[in-house]
């Protein structure tokens, strides 16, 4: 929005022609999400004080998290609103994509917000039933995939693995169930890791920001040439909101650290995962989100395999899935695991950017 409104003043005040450069309107979406979040995190953790919006608590899991019982959840609330606002005062309107990635963010975010609210009224760990929240998430996932295979480019259906220039595989149609999967999927795979004080939303920011570097080369045709990846026009602009997203996880994190004031919730860990499905998708990094997130799937495939082998054995891999609460019981402290993971996290992040030379 400032772009549209002050550029066109270049000619009377030389110094607005900055806002046409995506690497400035970023620096400061990052830092007016961080600012929100600072601002309106306290009110808005007081609000969900006075709403008794208190976190349910499993009694099956580490006795320690007992004591966050009543500790207020639903903060991603807080990050949805930063991101927003940041996205509108500085992206360029008329780039579809970060329309796309707002229509997620509030989609997926709405979903977690319903979940959230009827553990509230109920005073328990149950939300919505699994099928109608899957049913909501499938909704807003085929929305998306409908609409970017609809507007699709030569590059949409293809299929990308990491340290190879040329798609292995066109998906054709069957794209649109796969970038359904994957958007649910990963919205999942972060709402699981959601379990400890700061975890997720650290990992998040690393995921942010490992986006923010992949969206602007791919939008730049110089740097997309030179790296040997797909050029994506307008995919420069995404940068913008992946830096709103760390902004506003920044802030977030500073309440969220432990032992945290807040927690994010299903509004905002549904949300946070559902950005980074679609941002894959749309800059053809479908199977590097798998190392860009991989404390993420670590989290959720615990989860597949902790179900799977106690059908099948009954016995558990783990001493209790996700893997977070494993390193718990045996005895790791909560911060010592969350900090181990964002290490893993940082690894990860710096094991995926290299594979954009590594080709």
């Amino acid at each position: 929005m400032l772009k549209e409104l002050l550029y066109p003043l270049v000619k009377v005040f030389t110094p607005f022609n900055i806002f046409q450069y995506i690497t400035f309107r970023a620096a400061y979406a990052a830092v007016t999400s961080l600012l929100i979040a600072f601002i309106f995190g306290p009110k808005i953790i007081q609000l969900l004080r006075d709403l008794k919006a208190g976190q349910s608590i499993r009694t099956d899991g580490p006795q320690t998290h007992l004591s966050k019982a009543g500790t207020p959840t639903m903060g991603g609330i807080m990050m949805i609103f930063s991101i927003v606002i940041s996205l509108l005062l500085w992206q360029d309107i008329r780039n579809r994509y970060t329309w796309i990635l707002l229509f997620c963010t509030l989609g997926f975010g709405a979903v977690g917000f319903i979940d959230d609210m009827l553990k509230i009224f109920r005073r328990n760990s149950a939300g919505i039933p699994a099928r109608v929240k899957l049913l909501g998430q499938f909704t807003v996932a085929t929305a998306v995939a409908v609409y970017l295979f609809v507007n699709r480019n030569p590059y949409t259906t293809q299929l990308y693995i990491p340290m190879f220039k040329e798609p292995i595989l066109d998906l054709g149609w069957w794209w649109i169930p796969f970038a359904v999967l994957l958007q649910v999927g990963f919205s999942n795979a972060v709402n699981l890791t959601d379990g400890l004080d700061g975890l997720a939303t650290g990992l998040v920011i690393m995921a942010g920001i490992a986006f923010a570097v992949i969206c602007y080369l791919s939008g730049r045709q110089d740097y997309a040439t030179y790296l040997q990846i797909p050029y994506l026009p307008g995919t420069g602009e995404l940068a913008i909101l992946c830096l709103a997203y760390v902004g506003a996880a920044v802030g977030f994190l500073w309440f969220n650290t432990h032992p945290a004031e807040v927690m994010m919730g299903d509004t905002g860990s549904l949300a946070l995962g559902g950005i980074l499905g679609t941002l894959a998708l749309i800059v053809k990094k479908e199977i590097l989100l798998l190392v860009i997130g991989g404390v993420f799937v670590m989290e959720a495939a615990s989860v597949i395999i902790q179900v799977a082998f106690y059908q099948w054995k009954k016995k558990r891999v783990f001493l209790m899935a996700p893997l977070h609460h494993h390193f718990e019981l045996k005895g790791w402290p909560e911060v010592k695991v969350v900090v181990r993971f964002w290490i893993l996290g940082g690894l990860f992040l710096i094991l995926s950017l290299s594979t954009l030379k590594i080709q």
